[in-house]
């Protein structure tokens, strides 16, 4: 492979409003964009981080700059992931060079990935955690979702009474939660029996990473999903009797080709796959829009909570996802 030029840049991303998860609010996020360019051609990936792993915009630029000679000399994807460590710097990586290797050869990413030409997704749009009537408004006007995922804070009664709410205003809509490692084992039977009677499908990751043996033996009457507990492919292995789905990030996992591993071997294991964001524009959505065609949940809402999102950028409608050529991996010609 030819000697690469490597550009990064660090770019603020605003929320048009702050957002709650359990231990955490958001008021703006610090991305990483990597553009490697060979002379001819150029590729893009945008990296966010993991916040609870103090993976942030410093040590992103960081782990790039350790690795730029190897990347610059003409490093491969496969290469990269054993050069850099898993998380938001070696995802914009890793994703430009899947951009970069598809305008080389003149075909889009989908098809350099093997996959059938992608169709529009079913997305959830995620409520951050407020007061139950906040939430439920919030729930109405997302009146073209057809399905919702709401994040809890771990004060039991207090979450109930939101997912009930939220039940209510939206009757017909899908509805998962996320407990975003706010929940004590001894809390689950009551959490879940809430859950099964608004017609919750799905729990995403109730408990602490690192209290993921807690749940062996616990017999949930919904769906429990690992996300902070499922980072790489080396934990996938370790879901089986705990989680009956893993929610894969591209940031958590150090881009697309560790994501699109982790969803073959879930699927060798039995298990279900998501794929889900940290706070991103649609650069970093589209990548996550390739992985999530073969996903049986698909959360990749990121840019509706921006101020502002990059253009070209992907398209929300009817409660779909649609990451067209022009927004990232459309092989040579593409729109920029």
């Amino acid at each position: 492979m030819p000697r690469l030029s490597l550009r990064a840049v660090t770019e603020q991303v605003r929320l048009a409003k702050p957002f709650r998860i359990s231990g955490h609010v958001f008021e703006h996020s610090d991305v990483v964009v990597v553009t490697l360019g060979d002379g001819e051609n150029e590729g893009r990936g945008e990296g966010g981080g993991v916040y609870y792993l103090g993976d942030d915009a410093a040590n992103m630029r960081a782990a790039i700059e350790a690795a730029r000679s190897a990347i610059e000399a003409g490093i491969g994807r496969d290469e990269l992931r054993s050069l850099m460590p898993a998380g938001g710097g070696r995802n914009a990586v890793d994703c430009a060079l899947w951009e970069l290797e598809a305008a080389r050869a003149g075909i889009p990413v989908w098809q350099l990935a093997g996959q059938a030409e992608p169709k529009p997704l079913r997305t959830t749009f995620t409520l951050g955690a407020d007061t139950p009537e906040v939430m439920a408004e919030g729930a109405r006007e997302y009146a073209d979702a057809k399905s919702i995922k709401c994040k809890l804070t771990g004060d039991l009664e207090l979450d109930i009474a939101r997912v009930q709410a939220i039940r209510e205003a939206r009757p017909d809509a899908w509805l998962g939660v996320d407990g975003n490692q706010g929940f004590k084992r001894s809390e689950l039977e009551s959490l879940t029996q809430a859950l099964v009677a608004a017609d919750v499908s799905l729990l995403e990751q109730p408990l602490a990473r690192g209290a993921e043996a807690e749940l062996e033996g616990f017999d949930s009457p919904i769906p429990v999903a690992g996300d902070e507990s499922i980072l790489t492919l080396d934990d996938v292995a370790g879901a089986v009797g705990r989680f009956d789905v893993i929610n894969i990030k591209l940031d958590k996992c150090g881009g697309l080709t560790e994501g699109l591993l982790m969803a073959a071997e879930a699927r060798r294991l039995g298990l279900g796959v998501m794929v889900g964001n940290m706070v991103g524009t649609s650069l970093a959505m589209a990548p996550g829009f390739v992985l999530g065609q073969g996903c049986d949940i698909v959360d990749l809402d990121g840019p509706t909570f921006l101020a502002e999102d990059r253009r070209p950028s992907v398209r929300y409608h009817g409660g779909m996802i649609t990451s067209g050529p022009e927004v990232w991996g459309g092989g040579r010609g593409a729109a920029r």
